[in-house]
């Protein structure tokens, strides 16, 4: 088991996925090797399964804990992206379970967006500050490269009578209460597809640690707009769960052999080149060391 801050480099593991709700564990996952990183975030949410699917390697881990023990506002975000890109991830895909603000998103369907809405109002979305400033680009918050191979990947895996929706408006709301109905109904105003409470969080900090980010979002519910379903509940919510945890899992198996051979180059890999205001020099020595993982192609290696 590892226990220290960085892996091994000449290890380096370039795909991870994270599971969200419902999805706890990968089938088929051959586990090689358990990681516990400690990182400057503190613990992420669970250890982090090295492992291969199929023969391809890759990185597995669970946001909200294997036992599901953590709410959407208490999952270590950074922690999780900190320790991941110090084995070497640079291909990231976050599962997570939506609601439907569409009533052409059915159920059980897959939506790969490709725009957020940011409705948080708790969260630690940055591995900056405390003395250095750096603005990302996020007008283009997933990565085109990856959304279209797992997009790609999706639709050869649907069955019938479901649908892989490439791109769409993910609303992203700070939870653990589902949507009131007047809030239902200005989401869908406002153009959204579909809603959860997790994936912006960790696509703003993935693109700050330069690593490629996509959404697979599995649709749950159609939220509480819809005049034609229940109200949003638990149950209704882990029956389908359930169902969509099978379809992942056979969409990831389609998607990533061929990223991780070919392993696309992203925009997102050079995301800080024009984002880093502050001069190195200028920056507290504990807040430079934090950094140091993303800010050594730029500013070469925290020397205390």
């Amino acid at each position: 088991m590892n226990t220290g801050m960085t892996a091994d480099a000449s290890r380096e593991l370039t795909v991870a996925v994270i599971g969200g709700s419902g999805l706890y564990a990968m089938e088929g996952l051959e586990v090689m090797r358990e990681h516990r990183i400690e990182t400057p975030f503190g613990p992420p949410s669970d250890l982090l399964m090295e492992g291969h699917l199929n023969g391809t390697p890759v990185v597995f881990m669970a946001r909200h804990g294997r036992h599901h023990h953590l709410l959407p506002t208490e999952v270590p975000y950074r922690a999780n992206i900190w320790a991941l890109r110090s084995l070497g991830v640079r291909y990231l895909i976050g599962c997570c379970a939506v609601g439907s603000l569409q009533e052409s998103i059915r159920i059980q369907d897959a939506v790969v967006p490709d725009q957020f809405m940011d409705r948080t109002v708790n969260r630690r979305a940055s591995f900056f500050g405390e003395g250095c400033v750096a603005h990302i680009g996020f007008a283009d918050p997933c990565c085109p490269v990856l959304s279209q191979r797992l997009h790609q990947a999706a639709a050869r895996t649907m069955t019938s009578g479901h649908t892989a929706h490439d791109g769409g408006t993910y609303v992203c709301i700070e939870g653990p209460a589902f949507s009131t109905r007047a809030e239902s109904e200005l989401y869908r105003r406002w153009q959204g597809d579909v809603i959860g409470m997790t994936s912006l969080t960790e696509a703003k900090l993935a693109r700050e640690a330069e690593i490629a980010y996509a959404c697979l979002a599995m649709v749950t519910d159609y939220d509480c707009w819809h005049d034609g379903h229940d109200s949003v509940s638990v149950e209704m919510v882990l029956a389908n769960l359930r169902a969509n945890a099978t379809t992942i899992q056979m969409i990831l198996q389609a998607c990533l052999p061929a990223l991780t051979a070919e392993q696309p180059e992203s925009p997102t890999h050079s995301a800080l080149a024009t984002a880093l205001l502050t001069a190195p020099d200028q920056v507290p020595g504990p807040t430079r060391q934090r950094l140091d993982l993303f800010t050594q192609p730029y500013w070469g290696p925290y020397q205390p």
